[in-house]
């Protein structure tokens, strides 16, 4: 039986199963995509219906003003189809924040969507693009037919616009199955060099991010029967060096109801910040839920985040 992800993480540090300092608010506004990948966590899709409404993105811009310096990461779905997408990117303009947007690079070609790249400029947002192949045939597997080219497309959009060079535009790659990502820096560089050669792209960084056994990847894992292969896996390359830098130690997660986790898997799972009393906190309670000291809710599928080089929402933790 694999030992408790929690039990290993007390054995190296026992702080390590506590929150640390708030660098950054992640806000998840909601399951509705223009696409329907395989391999997404939240299940997300163009029926998605649970999405965060004005009342919740009013209270979030009123808790970052005045936060200088903390990083907004504006996720989903696909964010930017939330009407609140752009009020929540303007009325957080002058605060000092950096301020990611995790797009699927697809939506820049829906119908009505045009206005984004220029949007992203004049916010200076810095984007994190899902790209987990720089071959068609991997990418339309993964996330749908033609979705490759139209990701192609919106990249050499972003590149005439000055992503990749005056402004950041950073990849990320999952891996297409029940393995781990190779090495970051391997794979940047191959990125690079193909994605230039062929489609003359240019971006500023690769960020490896390891598959979590949960949403449609669980489902995928569970119809091959290799849920419990994939899950000894990540257990077997547990990396302690990575184990310190876990995101849920500086990250708080906001769902579209408002409800608050240690990270945007805990939230596919339904798995809350909560009070010793078992009631969810919220984002009245963010000081509450990023207080030192305070206990991260953790599972097995955390193992996810220590496998190999180690994994976050900004890549590899550990070379």
């Amino acid at each position: 039986m694999t030992r408790s992800f929690r039990d290993r993480l007390y054995d190296i540090n026992p702080d390590y199963l506590t929150f640390d300092t708030l660098q950054t608010l992640q806000v998840n506004m909601g399951d509705l995509c223009n696409l329907q990948c395989a391999h997404c966590h939240v299940a997300a899709s163009p029926t998605g219906e649970r999405n965060m409404g004005r009342a919740v993105v009013e209270k979030i811009v009123a808790l970052l003003d005045g936060r200088h310096g903390l990083t907004l990461d504006i996720t989903g779905g696909c964010p930017e189809l939330n009407p609140q997408f752009a009020h929540l990117v303007e009325a957080t303009r002058h605060m000092g924040l950096r301020r990611i947007v995790r797009s699927n690079l697809a939506v820049l070609s829906e119908p009505g969507m045009e206005w984004l790249p220029e949007f992203y400029l004049e916010h200076r947002l810095i984007l994190f693009c899902s790209l987990p192949c720089y071959s068609a045939g991997t990418v339309d597997r993964q996330r749908g037919e033609g979705v490759f080219a139209r990701s192609i497309h919106a990249l050499q959009r972003l590149n005439q616009l000055g992503y990749g060079s005056s402004c950041e535009l950073n990849l990320v790659y999952n891996p297409g199955g029940e393995f781990l990502p190779g090495s970051q820096q391997e794979l940047e560089a191959a990125y690079k060099a193909e994605l230039s050669r062929q489609h003359d792209v240019r971006f500023n960084n690769l960020y490896t991010i390891t598959n979590a056994p949960i949403g449609r990847f669980r489902d995928y894992l569970e119809r091959k029967g290799a849920l419990d292969t994939y899950l000894n896996l990540l257990a077997a390359r547990f990396n302690p060096d990575a184990a310190g830098a876990i995101m849920c130690r500086t990250l708080v997660s906001v769902d579209w109801q408002g409800l608050l986790y240690n990270c945007d898997f805990n939230q596919a799972l339904g798995m809350p910040i909560m009070t010793r009393e078992g009631a969810a906190l919220t984002i009245d309670d963010l000081e509450t839920a990023a207080r030192a000291g305070t206990g991260l809710v953790l599972g097995q599928h955390c193992y996810c985040c220590t496998a190999g080089e180690g994994s976050s929402c900004s890549g590899s933790l550990a070379a």
